[in-house]
């Protein structure tokens, strides 16, 4: 008799959420405030991480920035702050160095507070192909990429769970959700924070902790330099994302509390091929739209000759 109510709760609460997808799609998601929360946002030094910055700060939040480069990061909070007239707090942090997140995280607590959105963006890629990738750039990419993200969430997740209100937000890469030739080290580390952002999210709803939101995003390639060199098959179907779009589309999400964002939407399709279709057609589909090839012509961040 449990198991007949269970299942009848459970097909209850499908058509219920059916329904509740189906409305929002026409209904606005309503966008939360964030002013007077403090954004933690690592990687803030160039690229994304900078432009990210620039967008909270004219939503009135409180900016903690990281980043190893200490030039490139207060370029970011003086902008940061002729932008929104926030409070912004620049500090020198090496993610790939557990010891030292958690050295500078006691000093963000005791000089700016508990963080309340934290968004763990710093990433590296190799470009190397595997055999040819020493191991020390392998053990940098997982410690940037993906234990950085642990270290993070240990460090500041305590003070959510407490009040039961704050924000991690991912940024991964859709390279997190299909391997990439060229990418072996990259696609591990990518994959493997997408995998642990799900399994805190479960843990968390568990808990009862809902008022703590998580997001993952996974956009395609960006055109910041970190993918210098490369060049899509098909550049008008699959252009490199603009960096200004891509900020956009990950603050917005955030504020809209999305959990998986997939940018651009109209890759999803070819994503999911992989789940349905038999692996040499999906290998095929790889190697026509250029997965295979991608990489060939990388040269890589500030690597120009």
């Amino acid at each position: 008799m449990n198991f007949f109510l269970e299942t009848l709760l459970f097909i209850v609460k499908l058509l219920y959420l059916s329904l509740e997808s189906l409305i929002l799609l026409f209904i606005p998601v309503r966008k939360k405030s964030v002013a007077g929360e403090i954004v933690l946002i690592t990687g803030s030094g160039s690229g994304i991480g900078r432009l990210m910055a620039l967008k909270f700060a004219k939503l009135g939040a409180t900016l903690v920035l990281w980043d190893i480069n200490q030039e490139g990061n207060k370029e970011t909070a003086r902008l940061a702050r002729e932008n929104g007239r926030v409070r912004v707090h620049d500090y020198i942090c090496d993610c790939s160095k557990k010891q030292e997140i958690y050295r500078v995280a006691d000093q963000v607590k005791k000089e700016v507070g508990d963080v309340s959105i934290l968004i763990n963006n710093a990433g590296i890629v190799t470009g190397k192909r595997f055999l040819d990738c020493p191991d020390p750039l392998i053990e940098k990419t997982m410690e940037v990429n993906t234990m950085a993200n642990i270290w993070t969430c240990k460090a500041f997740l305590p003070a959510m769970m407490a009040a039961n209100h704050g924000h991690i937000v991912t940024i991964a890469s859709a390279g997190g959700l299909i391997g990439c030739c060229g990418l072996t080290d990259y696609c591990t580390s990518k994959f493997a924070a997408v995998g642990f952002i799900e399994s805190l999210r479960a843990e968390l709803k568990h808990l009862g902790k809902t008022g703590i939101k998580t997001t993952i995003i996974c956009p395609y390639f960006i055109s910041t330099g970190m993918f210098e060199g490369c060049k899509p098959k098909f550049p008008r179907l699959m252009p490199f994302l603009k960096p200004e779009y891509t900020a956009e589309k990950i603050v917005t999400s955030v504020l809209k509390e999305k959990f998986y964002v997939i940018i651009p939407g109209s890759i999803t399709f070819l994503l999911d091929l992989k789940y349905f279709l038999p692996s040499k057609m999906s290998e095929a589909i790889g190697d026509f739209v250029g997965f295979f090839s991608f990489m060939d012509t990388f040269i890589g961040r500030g690597k120009k000759k």
